[in-house]
């Protein structure tokens, strides 16, 4: 399994992740309320990489409180923001 890059950036940040101002592509969670949560994730900033193997993305859906068939269903859309919190609040993570 290998998933393009810019398909989880573009992904996450219409699910409601935002990239840091101080971290080269890292992106970050808030709920609607605007608060932080501890959900976060990195993507790489090598140009080199341009996908994510199987490992990456099993590591990131961790790092979002997720499984991976989850975290895809998050990058691909099916699984819409007000779901992915309420899994967030279910979990304790947010």
């Amino acid at each position: 399994m290998v998933i393009d890059k810019r398909k989880v950036e573009s992904g996450l940040l219409s699910k409601g992740f935002r990239q840091s101002d101080t971290h080269h592509h890292y992106f970050i969670y808030y709920l609607i309320n605007g608060e932080k949560t501890p959900v976060n994730t990195r993507t790489s900033h090598s140009p080199k990489e341009k996908s994510f193997d199987a490992a990456r993305i099993a590591q990131m859906a961790r790092q979002c409180g997720l499984k991976t068939a989850e975290f895809l269903e998050l990058v691909e859309c099916p699984l819409d923001r007000d779901t992915y919190e309420r899994l967030l609040l279910d979990r304790r993570l947010a």
